[in-house]
């Protein structure tokens, strides 16, 4: 099979082809794994026509059992839980692909950090395993299904000194941890922006926070990050209201229209003997310098099967006073981009 890449530089139920109980096609049910703390299990309340459930939306109960997606789709802490973005999300997809059925999987737990989405880890608050027990929801489910997105909203008990530091880092890892796990290397990943509320300032921890899901787009594969500009909060000051979840998750199913459209057109059709990859080459900043005019070229190996190895060229440039720019140097990978050369001349 002839292939090439494109890089950009610098950068209960039934078989899976069967559909008892209801359930469609493996191909035509699309799958989401809803997951972080309270704002995206929902603490809005709940009206009437929250409780008239689209007829192609479906969500994985607490019983492991699939059935009509109708707020609250949480049960992290039955006391507390109500409306959140999941069902605006999943009746968005749903109208916009009116020849598959979307499955929701709950998984969200208030108030957890995201220290406990990681194995073994236990959440005292609501006796839970948040990692561990999300992997074994979506586990049941992938067998019915297709997964086609993770949406995560998460980062408020984060928002301290002693923890903010350090969530950038796990964030990636938490994200490469599901996508391994799950064998979904390539499904999008969307984290949603904490409340901004003008009675309840961010702290420097929270802003530092907030950066790690805002620059997510530019450091992490497939990922994009979602506003939370001009929603409410219930007038607790850290849950959104009602309406404002709704426009979140409105605004969750836009980003993954982003993702998945544009994006998938290429990455996920067989009958291109192509695909294209955002590959992160290097990084890093030194506030007087950076690089540019990133240019590559592939040299075949001359091997059947071994990729080949890829070579981009880039400048230094100089940003005080008129622009300078330094000799040509390069970069090389022979694992796909897996792993790249330090910029050398």
């Amino acid at each position: 099979i002839l292939r090439f890449t494109i890089w950009v530089g610098l950068v209960v139920l039934a078989a899976s082809t069967g559909t008892a109980a209801g359930l469609p096609e493996k191909g035509d049910f699309h799958l989401f794994l809803l997951v972080g703390q309270s704002n995206m299990a929902g603490r809005g309340a709940i009206e009437d026509k929250d409780l008239k459930p689209h007829p192609r939306v479906l969500s994985l109960g607490k019983n492991l059992e699939w059935g009509p997606a109708m707020a609250p789709l949480h049960f992290d802490k039955p006391k507390w839980v109500g409306y959140g973005p999941g069902d605006s999300f999943g009746r968005a997809i749903a109208e916009a692909h009116p020849d598959v059925t979307i499955g929701l999987i709950p998984c969200a737990v208030g108030g957890s950090p995201i220290d406990a989405w990681e194995e073994g880890a236990y959440d005292a608050q609501t006796k839970s395993h948040p990692w561990d027990d999300a992997i074994k929801r979506a586990k049941h489910a992938l067998p019915f299904g297709q997964l086609k997105g993770i949406l995560w909203h998460q980062g408020e008990s984060d928002s301290k000194p002693e923890l903010a530091e350090a969530y950038e880092e796990k964030l990636h890892d938490l994200i490469h941890r599901f996508r391994k796990t799950l064998d979904e290397e390539q499904v999008p990943f969307i984290a949603g922006q904490m409340g901004q509320f003008e009675e309840r300032p961010w702290s420097e921890s929270k802003q530092l926070v907030d950066a790690a899901h805002r620059r997510l787009p530019s450091k992490v594969m497939r990922t994009a990050f979602v506003n939370s500009k001009g929603l409410s909060h219930k007038g607790d000051e850290v849950h959104f209201d009602t309406e404002s979840y709704r426009e979140l998750g409105r605004r969750y199913a836009q980003a993954w229209f982003g993702l998945s459209e544009s994006l998938g057109v290429v990455l996920a059709n067989p009958n291109l003997p192509f695909r294209i990859e955002r590959s992160l080459a290097t990084q890093g900043f030194d506030g007087q310098t950076c690089w540019v005019h990133a240019r590559a070229g592939t040299i075949p190996s001359g091997h059947s099967g071994d990729w080949p190895e890829v070579v981009m060229t880039l400048q230094k440039l100089q940003l005080s006073g008129s622009d300078v720019f330094y000799a040509l140097h390069s970069m090389r990978t022979e694992d796909e981009g897996r792993h790249w050369s330090k910029p050398a001349r």
